[in-house]
């Protein structure tokens, strides 16, 4: 004890007694505090060990100090503040599921709405392990058991210390990045940079990448926003009259199918549909279906596909937009025009984290009412979690998610995230066991037939629920892949499937691969298979018309895909482009390649001047949309318009947290003015009509039929 006293009583000693304080409310904090998914033993080591990197640097700063008391006094003041700063963090996350931003600490108004009213009942009472260490310090000094050290410290020691907290910090990040490549270059969820680097090194990083943002953001003038406006008064396309308002009060359900491709549709292996579902429906006479629909997305992938479904703007020329700027961007979406425009309730439906991507924090940036992430649904069972570690099973989503569905006030705005058929097409065989897939020399192809087959079977089951519950009725569903599910390899090795040969495959086959299914299916709406060509940046507008929104005076960069006036220039995000002639690759100058569509042959543009100047137009058209795109998001140039009769979204109005007595109390206050499915049906549950052979929940359907269980949430 007296080797242990004589430690403490040096300011090494002191200090190593408070990074030991820090270390364990960190990682109290990771591990009890956060819902951090940890998937692997090396985040175990780096959880463990991440904590002390910032605690030495920030606490050695206080050694440089002369006076000893002063030393000591700073000592005790970063440790206060690092504990404050973590326990604020918690009490942000139990609200929003998310940590302490720069923008949020910065602006003191909504911080205080950021952490809730119902602050004080986020706590608990475990939350004095917090604190406790501060009681247990005041009785070390009061009983002279620790006492100042008040020798000269040596400056070189400090620096020392200073080295050993940035050794460390060094030391953990080379590790991260050899564990998660780009960790920083490519985050796509908070939570991994604080599982890998801690909370502290979070905010250090969410500050640089603000400091950034707002330098773009600060060289923006108010008249920029002109240019925008005039690009979208000369590309509005008017809606098709025989089409506008069909949708008019319908309920809208987006399908958002993962990594599907088009190809699928129609794909049959061993004699058997891979999706005999979709097939029907793409073929139904009330489905207007697309096969000349491409994605659009760059390297935020199933977020940038969003961006453009809700917003009608492109992702970001690196990185994603969700992630880099979402969370403070202002918008114009999908959830709030609908809700101003039509009185939609809005939800998102996701069998992910809500972190992932950011969406808990853009979401409430676009105006969506509610979001259901893996946290509503019942995972205690391990077979309910897609073995590709994106969440819980299509079905289950699907299945679950009805329970919340039949609960929103109608018209309802709707999406539907599936993630079972992820890159990676890890399956279990017994989900999907009247399917025999391919026997495809490269086993990721066979691997994505398998998935998509239990895609197709999960949509049909939540199609038969719509109809037995008579949603079907007065209920729009719009279908779509959100990008690639295959790579160029994998492709090649697919050719034979298609009518193609790997000896002839080239990157126009791999371009035309790059089409995804886009449906609309209605009662009663005409329908038919269109050959127009068009991509996810004309979802919004084609959907918005539909539903009897005019979106003239709305900022918005694609077409309505039912107009006669609708661009039929595809723009992908490296700036190539497609039309319904040719494929262009920007290669720069004289290099830029050209094929002809119907030959799947490169032209000769030497000898075709009239061409080339239609592909000079055609660059220009696209670097004009992606610029203007990419300025809107850079710039957060919305912020300088607010079209007529439109209110800027507050995100502090909206709450992730306790959503099931959210819409019961909305549900109760409502009372015989409730529009929601379970009030219409004498309110009972509709959730005994749905019907699944999920593998998890034929063995227990309780989580479905009870809402009591979801009072618990």
């Amino acid at each position: 004890m007296k080797k242990i006293q004589s430690i403490l009583n040096t300011r090494l000693g002191f200090l190593t007694l408070l990074a030991l304080c820090l270390w364990y409310k960190s990682v109290l904090a990771y591990f009890m505090g956060f819902s951090l998914a940890i998937n692997n033993l090396w985040q175990y080591f780096f959880i463990v060990v991440n904590p002390f990197a910032t605690t030495v640097i920030l606490l050695s700063l206080a050694l440089y100090l002369n006076r000893p008391k002063l030393s000591y006094i700073v000592m005790g003041i970063i440790h206060i503040a690092d504990t404050i700063f973590i326990y604020a963090n918690i009490l942000y996350y139990r609200e929003n599921g998310d940590f302490l931003s720069v923008s949020t600490i910065t602006g003191v108004a909504k911080v205080a709405k950021g952490l809730g009213k119902s602050t004080a009942s986020s706590m608990q009472f475990s939350d004095i392990f917090y604190f406790i260490d501060f009681i247990i310090i005041i009785i070390l000094f009061a009983t002279k058991f620790i006492k100042i050290d008040k020798r000269p410290f040596r400056k070189i020691t400090a620096l020392a210390t200073t080295c050993l907290g940035i050794a460390l910090f060094s030391a953990d990040l080379a590790g991260s990045e050899a564990n998660r490549p780009q960790l920083l270059g490519k985050t796509f969820d908070h939570s991994y940079i604080v599982k890998y680097l801690g909370i502290n090194s979070f905010l250090a990083y969410d500050s640089v990448r603000s400091i950034q943002n707002d330098q773009v953001r600060s060289s923006a003038t108010e008249t920029e926003i002109d240019t925008v406006l005039d690009y979208t008064k000369d590309h509005y396309a008017a809606p098709n009259a025989q089409y506008f308002g069909k949708a008019n009060g319908k309920n809208i359900i987006v399908i958002h199918l993962e990594s599907f491709e088009q190809f699928l549709i129609g794909m049959k292996v061993n004699g058997q549909e891979v999706t005999p579902f979709l097939n029907s429906l793409y073929n139904d006479q009330n489905t207007l279906s697309y096969d000349n629909f491409f994605n659009q997305v760059g390297g935020g992938r199933t977020s940038d596909a969003e961006t453009m479904l809700e917003s009608d703007l492109f992702g970001l020329p690196e990185g994603s937009f969700f992630q880099k700027l979402g969370g403070d961007n202002t918008f114009q979406s999908a959830p709030a025009i609908l809700q101003q425009q039509k009185n939609y309730t809005s939800a998102v439906f996701h069998g992910n984290i809500g972190s992932f991507w950011g969406r808990n924090v853009t979401y409430k940036n676009m105006g969506y009412n509610y979001f259901f992430d893996e946290t509503y649904y019942d995972t205690k069972d391990p077979d309910t979690l897609s073995l590709n570690g994106y969440g819980v099973k299509d079905k289950i989503l699907f299945a679950e998610g009805a329970k919340y569905l039949e609960q929103m006030q109608q018209p309802f705005y709707t999406k539907f995230l599936t993630i079972t058929n992820h890159v990676g097409y890890q399956f279990s065989d017994e989900d999907n066991a009247d399917f025999q897939t391919s026997d495809n020399a490269n086993p990721t192809v066979n691997s994505y037939f398998k998935t998509a087959h239990y895609l197709d079977k999960s949509v049909e089951e939540f199609f038969n629920y719509l109809k037995a519950s008579g949603l079907d009725k007065n209920t729009m569903v719009v279908l779509y892949g959100d990008h690639y599910g295959l790579n160029d390899t994998q492709h090649k090795a697919l050719s034979t499937m298609v009518g193609k040969t790997p000896d002839t495959w080239t990157k126009f086959n791999d371009t035309q691969m790059q089409r995804v299914p886009f449906m609309i299916h209605m009662d009663g709406l005409k329908g038919g298979i269109k050959h127009t060509y068009g991509g996810e940046i004309d979802i919004l507008p084609t959907i918005l018309h539909l539903a009897g929104v005019n979106t003239k005076q709305y900022i918005q960069l694609g077409t309505d895909l039912l107009s006669k006036h609708h661009s039929q220039i595809v723009a992908f995000r490296n700036k190539d482009f497609i039309t319904p002639e040719y494929t262009v690759y920007r290669n720069g100058g004289a290099s830029t390649q050209v094929y002809s569509n119907a030959t799947g042959e490169q032209i000769d543009m030497r000898d075709n001047p009239d061409l080339l100047a239609k592909v000079d137009r055609w660059e220009y058209e696209v670097d004009l949309q992606l610029k203007t795109s990419d300025n809107i998001n850079n710039k957060n140039l919305l912020r300088f318009y607010t079209p007529a009769g439109f209110d800027p979204v507050n995100p502090t109005n909206y709450s992730y947290q306790n959503q099931v007595q959210q819409m019961e109390k909305l549900r109760n206050d409502l009372g015989n003015k409730s529009t929601s499915l379970y009030s219409k049906n004498g309110n009972k549950s509709t959730t005994d009509l749905y019907d699944t052979d999920s593998v998890q929940l034929q063995n227990d359907r309780t989580p479905i039929d009870s809402w009591s269980y979801l009072n618990k949430k």
